[in-house]
């Protein structure tokens, strides 16, 4: 197979992944885009994820910090990712599994809300984040992948899980960023109104 071909089979296999999770995922999208709006009246977002979900996570609070398509003020986000010293100063002094459940401890409070990505919904930082986040009293956005794995079992009734129907850790990726541009779209929409 010559390589623009390869292009075009990878782009259309990204393209029938998001077409087979639109109608699945719209309304756990509207819900979670819901429950971050009654968070940042009083409260704030943390978000946490490992490569591509860390990526992930600092694209979506960089779009609430500074602005997502349109102008507006400044809404609280914070990506847990971020802070080098911080990471590597719990990882070296007590466990890289306690990266995000240290943080969130110092953090988060009750109403605010963690937004968890992990693509096959097993990362033992991110499980412990979650079980972190439900003893501050913080409701948790899981967006997860394949089967949802230890992340999905931990989910409390009032948590939303954002599953990609997906196998393929990129397709699962590929959803995941739309899923935040929606989620952005979807908060400046509830917040401050439609711009349509």
């Amino acid at each position: 197979m010559d390589m623009q071909s390869r292009i075009r089979q990878l782009f259309q296999a990204s393209i029938d992944t998001k077409q087979q999770a639109m109608d699945v995922l719209a309304p756990h999208i509207e819900q979670a885009s819901q429950v971050m709006v009654n968070a940042l009246y009083d409260g704030k977002i943390l978000s946490c994820g490992n490569g591509g979900s860390a990526s992930d996570a600092q694209h979506f609070s960089s779009e609430l910090l500074n602005r997502f398509e349109r102008e507006r003020p400044s809404l609280p986000a914070i990506a847990l990712t971020t802070d080098s010293s911080t990471i590597t100063s719990i990882a070296n002094d007590y466990s890289y599994n306690e990266i995000f459940s240290k943080q969130i401890h110092a953090l988060g409070r009750p109403g605010d809300v963690l937004l968890a990505i992990s693509t096959s919904g097993n990362s033992a930082n991110i499980i412990q984040a979650i079980q972190t986040a439900h003893d501050r009293e913080m409701i948790v956005v899981a967006l997860t992948g394949r089967d949802g794995g230890g992340m999905a079992s931990l989910l409390l009734p009032e948590d939303v899980e954002i599953r990609v129907p997906a196998y393929v850790t990129a397709r699962i990726q590929e959803v995941h960023l739309l899923t935040i541009h929606c989620l952005c779209y979807l908060i400046d929409s509830q917040l401050f109104g439609s711009e349509e």
